[in-house]
This record gives structure tokens, C-alpha cells and sequence, in this order.
């Protein structure tokens, strides 16, 4: 998994806006962000749900952590992408957008990988 690869998830999903934040990328729907990319340190910060990141960091843990401090507690993980195939990455993106997106851009539910 790479950060174009990445990028290019963020961007297909509806409404998704690129802007930078604190010198990184990042992927909001109506000013409500959902994802970082850390390019140069091959990682991801990604808002989940405490229950969401609970339950990716039990099945991946080499790919999925909460983020230190405050942030972690409240669902904010960090995705090593060197340890995620694009179709786990691309479910946990689906799993951040539907986080923050507004709920009548919100399609039908999509199956776990």
C-alpha cells in the first residue's frame, strides 16, 4: 500500500475534499476530517470509531494502532500502509468516510474484507 494508492481511495470517496493540514494531506467531507496521510513515515491517521479500532487493531495489529494521547481514545488510528493490502485499507477508509460523512451522502453498507 502506497500514498498515491491512498490518496486516490480518499479522493473516489463522495464528497471529499484534499487540503493540507499541518503540512500533510488530508480528506474531510464538510469540513469534517477523516484522514491524514504521513507519506514519508508510510502511515495513515484515520478516524474510527472506538468500537471500529478496537476490533482492526485485534485482527491487525501490525497494521493498526491508536493514536497516542487523548486522540487514540476517541477512535483516531494510525495505519502502518506497509502492513495493509489496499482492500483492508480501502474498508477502513469506507469505515472513516461513513464516520464523518453526512448521512444522506451515505450509500448502502459494504461488506467487511
Amino acid at each position: 500500500m502506497d500514498s498515491q494508492t491512498a490518496r486516490a481511495m480518499a479522493l473516489d470517496m463522495p464528497g471529499t475534499a484534499e487540503k493540507e493540514q499541518f503540512g500533510r494531506p488530508s480528506y474531510s467531507v464538510k469540513k469534517k476530517t477523516y484522514l491524514t496521510l504521513w507519506a514519508e513515515e508510510h502511515r495513515a491517521v484515520m478516524k474510527l470509531t472506538p468500537e471500529q479500532q478496537a476490533r482492526l487493531v485485534e485482527e491487525h495489529p501490525d497494521a493498526f494502532a491508536p493514536v497516542q494521547q487523548k486522540l487514540g481514545k476517541h477512535g483516531w488510528t494510525s495505519v502502518c500502509m506497509a502492513h495493509t493490502s489496499e482492500r483492508l485499507f480501502r474498508y477502513a477508509v469506507d469505515l472513516a468516510w461513513r464516520n464523518v460523512a453526512p448521512k444522506w451522502l451515505i450509500p448502502t453498507r459494504a461488506a467487511p474484507p
